[in-house]
């Protein structure tokens, strides 16, 4: 029954969302076309529920040079990003079913997918838009660029870090705590407040 109020609040709040901030996204969409001179949008693989690759919906947000040699993110982009606004296509992901509001954040593969013992109980979970770990995290990019070694940063501090969160989630989630979470994820992207 949870899961069935979890799903049928995801719809009514991917769509409600989507009809209210469709302008938003539709300006941000443009802003992505010009700035990347691209369709605008950026679709990759990631690893769904129980291990399941799904193609994610994001706003593009890099620019690729001529020679294909140096990517960055630009200044439109990192606003983009700021406000999370890059992720809103994400929306019709939640609408298929392939992603929650709530839940881990999906990752590429070679990280979940390998869970392994209990663990692997963080798989059962659709992914997410938003989570306490996500929120922990939530400049991220900035933390891992303060690294000496970001990939080894990420893969022995932040992503078992996550696992343990989200692990904790899996345990104790809850219509309160996602609630919670959402709330605490609007505070997070106006007011930029620091999340511990």
């Amino acid at each position: 029954m949870q899961r069935v109020k979890k799903r049928l609040f995801d719809i009514l709040f991917a769509t409600l969302t989507l009809l209210f901030f469709f302008w938003i996204l539709i300006i941000a969409w443009i802003i992505a076309i010009i700035d990347t001179q691209t369709n605008g949008f950026f679709i990759q693989k990631r690893i769904g529920q129980h291990g399941k690759v799904f193609k994610i919906y994001k706003l593009r947000t890099i620019q690729v040079a001529k020679d294909f040699e140096e990517a960055k993110i630009s200044k439109l982009g990192q606003l983009l990003r700021k406000f999370k606004l890059d992720e809103l296509p994400q929306l019709v992901n939640v609408l298929k079913g392939e992603m929650s509001i709530v839940g881990p954040r999906p990752d590429i593969a070679g990280y979940y997918d390998l869970l392994e013992g209990e663990n692997r109980k963080v798989l059962s979970l659709k992914p997410g838009l938003t989570s306490l770990a996500s929120l922990k995290y939530f400049n991220e990019d900035a933390l891992l660029k303060k690294q000496d070694n970001p990939l080894v940063y990420n893969n022995e501090v932040l992503f078992p870090d996550k696992v343990k969160m989200n692990l904790d989630y899996y345990y104790h989630q809850s219509f309160y705590t996602d609630f919670k979470i959402i709330v605490t994820t609007f505070k997070c992207i106006f007011k930029r407040h620091k999340i511990k």
